[in-house]
This record gives structure tokens, sequence and C-alpha cells, in this order.
């Protein structure tokens, strides 16, 4: 499989994403993990392997938070990997408080099926989403 096939495959990703088509998103994964949790509060605080956490993992995003904007930005094509820059609006459903946050996601290809996916966000931003409360600025 070749980048343009890569960058494709990505595409389809971001479609079955946005569509919610569960099956067909975890269908262009081999063994899929994520490393890019562990820090923060909210879903993607921890990382996920295997698909029953996946499909786990999105089933809690759709419940935790409502996109109202999730728009890919750019594309950046290498050998075995793609990355995307984006940006995306969510309401958090359970403090009424909306997340604007950027974001770089890079999938990994291993025999035209992604092997690996990080992604890097603003996590202030999601922290303060998903907390609860009032802050005191000054």
């Amino acid at each position: 499989m070749g980048e343009q096939d890569n960058l494709q495959t990505v595409k389809r990703i971001r479609e079955a994403l946005l569509c919610g088509d569960l099956p067909t998103l975890l269908n262009f994964a081999r063994r899929p993990r994520n490393s890019s949790g562990g820090i923060g509060e909210g879903p993607s605080a921890h990382p996920w392997r295997g698909r029953k956490e996946v499909a786990n993992y999105f089933k809690t995003i759709a419940a935790e938070v409502e996109f109202q904007e999730y728009e890919t930005d750019e594309f950046s094509v290498g050998w075995n990997c793609v990355v995307v820059l984006g940006h995306e609006r969510c309401p958090v459903c359970t403090t009424g408080r909306v997340v604007e946050a950027k974001w770089v996601q890079i999938f990994d290809f291993s025999d035209g099926l992604v092997c690996r996916h990080r992604e890097y966000t603003d996590t202030a931003a999601w922290d303060a989403g998903f907390q609860w409360g009032e802050r005191m600025l000054f």
C-alpha cells in the first residue's frame, strides 16, 4: 500500500467517525491502540488497546460530548504514516462547558491497516470542560 492509499484510509476513517459507523471504523485497524491518553480528565484520559476498548471509547465520547465542529485542516503523508491537523468545538454534556481545541492525530500503518493512533490535543481545554464547579481566576 502506498502513501495515497494510506491517506484515503484516514479520510474514510474520518467519514466513518462522523457518521458514527463504528464497525467500518474498526475494519481499518490492526489490533488498534491509542497512546494519547494518560493525562487530564475526560474520556481520553487513558490509553486504550484492542477493538473492545476502542468501541467503549467511542461510546463514551458519544455519551459525554456533542461534536458541534470537528474539522481537519491539513494532511501530511509520509511513508507509513499520515499526520492530520484539525480542530473541534464540543459542549460537555455533564458540565455544559464548551471545549474548543486544536489537535494533531498520527496514524501509523502496517500492511494497509492502522496499527497505531496517537492524538495530541489541548488537555487544559479538555480538563476545564470536564471540571465541575466554577474556578476562581483571581
